[in-house]
């Protein structure tokens, strides 16, 4: 009798539904060798997570912002999952910092050195994350079914979110007319063909540098698309207007989709800790890499809201005060204690649980969802704060005083930034309350209409970024 006519019982599926007795039967990778394909991909989904973290920053273009955040994360999901894998696998000391291949480790230097967004996503999407998606789909057939279930259970997972890495990444490619099999494209290609592919075992392989030619400069600075047309812009106290009992929730609704969309300057500033940052836990990586997302997410959410309603939220002036004066002006720590403090005061009675009441008042089920889970996840990012911020001070206090010292040092620069030219402080709210008037059908309210309060000469509230 062959495996391919034994029967189970029955004929019920056999071997708990992974496979068949005849795939089975196939010898596969022995331990060693599974153990290197994972090292290799766990190598290029950091250096992919590095690359879109770093590029957060500096990228001008808000939707590849939101999606570098994205997929940031989920590169940082699959490095976790992998180092726990070959964990298990008898490798202690798992050996996970070791670059697998200078050829490799080159590639992927080109790419963070990419000298345009076009050739950033041509070396992210048109050449880096396929070769990771074909390793993936080597080992995944390669290895056996049953004796290595774990690892195609893993790499099942990591299939389906390259492939939706790869989705976007492609129409990014043709929205923005990349141009492509450039010199620079085609000695990517050129590399991973010599080393055999990303989870390639050739030792010897002869490559040339172009963009990595000098060293890599992190750009901490904060870029924005031509849609956000006043970055200095404190002209509305979004804060003042909120807590304000004398507004109705429906309009107050409107400055919390405003305080959402405007969060796009807390990725931006998180990404400058990472990077600057070295020496830490993966896990430290891992966990604000999440909080990176969740901040991401929360700025779309703010844009849906706006979309929801018709509104045009480009005329609402989204600063980057913040995180510009953040990344220019402390150091990693300052930023990191800087969020912390700001996380605190979010969590009594008036803030986040507040801002869910008034969205509930306003009687606007997508306002409600959107601050039900932006208040979840921000009582998720003061327990990252808590895990991997306090411990650096002595107590509780101490990592607080800190992060308040760090926050005074950056405090509403109003007047200056309208001395030097940056900004009138145009007042925006009449634009958007008006829009939200016509599309419901609704007169606007003088006392609404006619708000105008700045952040002139005031520390802004503890909910002032998140």
């Amino acid at each position: 009798m062959t495996a391919s006519q034994y029967q189970t019982y029955r004929n019920l599926p056999p071997l708990a539904g992974l496979c068949t007795h005849e795939q089975a039967a196939q010898p596969g990778l022995l331990v060693a060798e599974c153990v290197r394909r994972h090292k290799a991909l766990h190598y290029a989904l950091k250096r992919l997570h590095e690359i879109f973290t770093a590029r957060i920053t500096s990228e001008p273009i808000y939707e590849l912002k939101t999606a570098f955040s994205h997929h940031a994360y989920l590169c940082a999901e699959h490095i976790t999952a992998i180092r726990n894998r070959v964990a298990e696998m008898r490798e202690p000391p798992l050996g996970l910092e070791v670059v697998p291949n200078e050829a490799l480790e080159i590639f992927f230097d080109e790419i963070r050195n990419a000298r345009t967004t076009e050739e950033l996503l041509v070396g992210l999407y048109g050449v880096a994350i396929p070769a990771v998606k074909q390793a993936v789909e080597a080992y995944f057939q390669e290895t056996n079914p049953l004796t290595d279930a774990p690892s195609r259970r893993l790499l099942r997972f990591l299939l389906l979110e390259l492939e939706e890495m790869l989705r976007f990444g492609e129409q990014a490619l043709e929205k923005l007319a990349c141009p492509r099999q450039g010199e620079w494209e085609q000695n990517l290609h050129a590399i991973l063909q010599n080393l055999g592919g990303i989870a390639g075992s050739e030792t010897v392989v002869a490559v040339r540098r172009i963009t990595s030619e000098k060293p890599y400069v992190y750009d901490r600075i904060p870029q924005r698309d031509e849609r956000f047309t006043d970055v200095w812009n404190q002209g509305v106290n979004a804060e003042a207007f909120l807590y304000d009992a004398n507004f109705p929730a429906r309009a107050k609704i409107l400055m919390m989709y405003f305080k959402r969309i405007r969060e796009i300057d807390v990725p931006e500033m998180m990404a400058s800790i990472l990077a600057e940052t070295s020496g830490r836990p993966w896990e430290y990586y891992h966990k604000m890499s999440r909080q990176i997302w969740d901040e991401a997410r929360h700025a779309m959410m703010g844009e849906v809201g706006f979309v929801a309603l018709g509104i045009d939220w480009t005329q609402a002036k989204i600063t980057w005060n913040w995180s510009y004066r953040l990344n220019t002006e402390c150091s990693p720590l300052e930023r990191h204690g800087v969020l912390f403090f700001i996380e605190q005061g979010l969590m009594p009675r008036t803030g986040k649980r507040y801002e869910f009441e008034v969205a509930q008042q306003s009687e606007n089920p997508l306002a409600a969802t959107i601050q039900d889970f932006d208040w979840a996840d921000e009582v998720l990012h003061s327990q990252i704060g808590r895990e991997w911020y306090v411990p650096q001070f002595e107590n509780l206090q101490a990592a607080l005083d800190y992060g308040d010292r760090a926050w005074s040092k950056i405090l509403s620069n109003w007047a200056e930034v309208r001395e030097r030219g940056l900004t009138a402080h145009e007042n925006w709210w009449p634009a958007i309350y008006m829009q939200a008037c016509e599309r419901a059908g609704l007169p606007p309210e003088p006392a609404i209409l006619a708000y105008s309060t700045t952040y002139e000469g005031k520390r802004a509230d503890l909910n002032a970024v998140e």
